[in-house]
């Protein structure tokens, strides 16, 4: 549903209008993208480009997502208003382990034989609680987990204590294609504010900074303003390639926001070196010992050291956008980076058993 502005006193019809997506609702001082005063940018990424106004205004974008939803496209995870990374099955830190279900799923019947028409397959689901430790924070320490829904009404809200009881233990999330797609929560009964939303739009952790109030028939409300946007930051971050190491969040990449280029390829693209940028954006490459390409929601190609470190990558319109590293000009939508050598059983891959 597109967006919906309001300057006059609103009816009942009129908020339920524009509580229709995460990306709609009444004015707020950061609809413009800028963040409020005082939130620091992510280590090792510009200022810029951890800000609500990355959009990249030539960058490629799918029809399906033209319309107002398409600032929630990409399902970020934010600590109190600083982006740590993205809710996708390929991102999730190696250190997040699944929760494997028993199901059951068709199978073939032969006719005249005994033979049910279903087996016991597997499913996959992550729990949040996991996810938050995974990701380096202190369970402890939680005040509230925020998680979107396609409408801010649907918001599950669930407070520290909450996240710290037995029940938390179902308090989980899967993928719509299992190892791909949007997340879709799982919530148990009466678990948090007991909302229950399709899929997870995006998710908003709270620690140090206080939660937004969900108020029924308005929206989730911080120091008397509908929160259009991420609080503490701004528009949602979209599109833009992540650098992980560890783990960790270490780099965020705009095409717009890269420097001066270094040098030009032989068809003329500005490029820049790998370990040269990350190294100018704070982040710690020493200890690298080999990368991931992450594409098509897959790890796909494996790095060495040494190719990283010889490494040059270019960001051209074409690639949209992606990083297009080295001479293979290997399309990259993140890149893990690890400091200890990833075994294959860890690489992330689908289960032969799982649905």
């Amino acid at each position: 549903m597109g967006m919906v502005h309001v300057r006059v006193r609103l009816s009942s019809l009129l908020i339920a209008a524009i509580l229709a997506t995460p990306g709609a609702g009444c004015g707020n001082k950061d609809s413009t993208g800028a963040p409020k005063a005082g939130v620091a940018g992510d280590a090792g990424a510009p200022d810029s480009a951890l800000r609500g106004d990355d959009f990249d205004k030539d960058e490629y974008v799918p029809a399906e997502f033209k319309a107002g939803a398409d600032r929630w496209r990409d399902t970020g995870i934010y600590v109190d208003g600083k982006f740590v990374g993205l809710l996708s099955w390929a991102e999730l830190p190696l250190a997040l382990k699944p929760v494997w279900l028993e199901v059951k799923a068709s199978a073939p019947k032969r006719y005249g034989t005994s033979d049910t028409g279903w087996r016991w397959a597997k499913e996959r689901r992550y729990r949040f609680t996991e996810l938050i430790e995974a990701l380096g924070f202190d369970l402890a320490r939680v005040k509230e987990i925020h998680v979107y829904g396609p409408k801010f009404s649907e918001t599950i809200v669930a407070t520290g204590k909450d996240l710290r009881s037995k029940a938390a233990a179902g308090f989980m999330f899967r993928f719509g294609g299992m190892v791909s797609g949007k997340a879709i929560p799982v919530v148990p009964d009466e678990f948090g504010n007991g909302k229950t939303p399709d899929k997870v739009s995006s998710v908003m952790i709270y620690i140090d900074k206080p939660a937004p109030v969900l108020e029924r028939n308005v929206g989730l409300v911080l120091d008397g303003e509908v929160q259009e946007g991420v609080p503490y930051f701004g528009t949602p971050l979209r599109g833009g390639v992540r650098v992980y190491v560890d783990d960790r969040l270490a780099a965020y990449v705009k095409r717009q926001d890269l420097p001066a280029p270094q040098q030009t390829s032989a068809a003329g693209e500005p490029q820049w070196k790998l370990f040269d940028y990350l190294r100018s954006r704070g982040v710690n490459v020493d200890t690298v010992v080999e990368g991931w390409v992450v594409r098509q929601e897959k790890w796909q190609e494996k790095l060495s050291r040494a190719e990283l470190e010889a490494m040059w990558f270019q960001a051209s319109p074409q690639a949209k956008g992606h990083l297009e590293l080295g001479d293979q000009k290997l399309k990259a939508q993140s890149l893990i980076l690890r400091s200890k050598p990833v075994a294959m059983g860890d690489v992330p891959t689908p289960d032969p058993e799982e649905l």
